[in-house]
């Protein structure tokens, strides 16, 4: 009898990921065989950077972590879609405080009515990652704060590049 390998879907805008979302992906890699790390993109949501930028940040973080067990992929589609269509057992996300366990739990009720079967997974924040998200990192860089310890060396590199940190 084959062993099927545990298969999870990480999904986010990642504009841009965080040493927050590296923490939470090695995590997962813990639990699970492999992570897909997806991108998903809005066509509703302003990014910052590129798909095709973020794409690529994703890819260093994965060969930088374990390029055989992350697959980094893009849809534009449902998350628990794309989960059932790669054979994914489980979501994976993380939570800082309440109001991302608010927005998680609908997320959760809306992907139990397409496939009960696709687990929901969270992991807390880290101590010394629960206060980072995406949003505070282009806050911060644009007021001239270094972020470059809150972001892998590719993201401090676009963010330079768009002129919201100053390079090193």
């Amino acid at each position: 009898m084959e062993i099927k390998p545990k298969i999870a879907i990480y999904p986010g805008t990642f504009d841009p990921i965080t040493f927050g979302h590296v923490d939470i992906l090695k995590r997962a890699l813990n639990i699970f065989d492999r992570v897909i790390l997806l991108l998903a993109v809005n066509p509703q949501k302003v990014a910052t950077f590129s798909a095709k930028e973020r794409l690529a940040m994703l890819q260093e973080v994965a060969s930088s972590i374990d390029a055989t067990r992350i697959q980094v992929e893009v849809t534009s589609g449902l998350t628990v879609q794309f989960a059932k269509d790669h054979q994914a057992i489980a979501i994976v996300r993380g939570l800082r405080a309440v109001p991302d366990f608010t927005y998680e739990h609908e997320i959760f009720a809306g992907n139990q009515l397409i496939d009960a079967s696709i687990d929901m997974v969270f992991f807390m924040a880290s101590h010394r990652h629960d206060f980072i998200s995406s949003s505070m990192i282009k806050q911060l860089a644009k007021q001239g704060v270094d972020v470059s310890n809150l972001v892998p060396p590719l993201v401090a590199q676009y963010l330079a590049k768009l002129n919201l940190i100053s390079s090193k």
